[in-house]
């Protein structure tokens, strides 16, 4: 079976572990352009303070608690953005098969990778694998708060900008909403971006190969976007994130990986245990303020993926 391997494409090595193993570059040489560090929300949350009616509580059934060694994580999940993806996570993470799975392929200032039983890299569950939902239809409703512009293609001017902004605490890129008169359902494409705290689903060279093997985010890296299904979003226990022990198994003799210990969803979780994990909304008055302190004198904003959507527990 071939691994799951999130560098793939962008290092260029074939998808067996061992070939990925010679061929990989360590972390210290991934392309700095395509990396930046892990924002934090303390970094945004400074001072700040904002109403009750600037919150927003995502559905518990929505969010997936990832206990570690370290602390809990709770990932916001998008059915609207890759429904597909997400009915697969939750039907793994109901049926147990989540529970203390390693994080197998661990990179500094890129990604922590799971969701693999043999915690080899070249594992998933028994159920069909997933076509791709690298991006996604965005209806009128689905308000973002835009930032700025951003080239279609890095490499290629030519092809165009779209506007990049916050679908809720996601960071997207998307078509301008005004074309949306122009297409036939009404919508317009989007995509989520791999900033740092996203969640997003591993595969192997097929699009549409990926099952179980998930990775989240703990930096930014550009190239994955439209590539890549991303499905959530972390809301809670960034830190946790670049605490996960760095390394590959197979490739690192004295590696042991860090596990997901126990994984539910916030419904299945006793009432009396969840947390009330609370979102800044994107769409408010609040939100709009505190960005003015990322805006450039020229009106440019900083990169989206270094401004951080402030969340609380209540």
């Amino acid at each position: 079976m071939m691994s799951r391997l999130t560098l793939s494409i962008l290092l260029g090595c074939a998808l067996t572990t061992n070939a990925c193993a010679d061929e990989a570059k360590p972390a210290a040489q991934i392309d700095s352009a395509n990396v930046k560090a892990l924002a934090t929300p303390s970094d945004f949350l400074a001072g700040f303070r904002a109403p009750d009616s600037e919150w927003r509580t995502p559905d518990q059934e929505n969010l997936m608690y990832i206990d570690t060694e370290y602390g809990l994580v709770i990932v916001e999940l998008f059915p609207e953005i890759a429904p597909a993806h997400v009915a697969q996570i939750k039907a793994l993470t109901q049926s147990g098969f989540y529970d203390f799975i390693t994080f197998h392929r661990v990179i500094d200032g890129f990604m922590n990778q799971t969701g693999d039983p043999t915690g080899t890299g070249t594992g998933d569950s028994d159920r069909p694998d997933i076509k791709a939902e690298f991006t996604f239809r965005r209806s009128p409703d689905m308000k973002v708060t835009l930032l700025d512009k951003r080239a279609v293609s890095l490499s290629n001017p030519r092809a165009g900008f779209v506007d990049v902004g916050f679908y809720k605490g996601l960071p997207v890129a998307t078509q301008p909403a005004m074309q949306a008169a122009l297409t036939k359902d009404g919508k317009v494409e989007a995509w989520g971006l791999h900033c740092a705290g996203v969640t997003s689903m591993a595969r192997a060279n097929d699009p549409n190969s990926a099952n179980s093997q998930f990775f989240l985010m703990r930096g930014t890296y550009n190239s994955l976007d439209q590539k890549y299904s991303i499905w959530g979003n972390t809301v809670h226990g960034h830190d946790i994130l670049t605490k996960i022990k760095i390394g590959t198994k197979g490739e690192n003799v004295d590696f042991v990986p860090d596990q997901m210990k126990k994984v539910r969803l916030g419904s299945d979780v006793p009432k009396a245990e969840r947390v009330n994990v609370q979102v800044l909304k994107t769409s408010g008055a609040a939100f709009k303020s505190k960005l003015a302190d990322y805006r450039a004198p020229d009106g440019s904003y900083a990169d989206i993926c270094d401004i951080t959507v402030p969340t609380r527990t209540q």
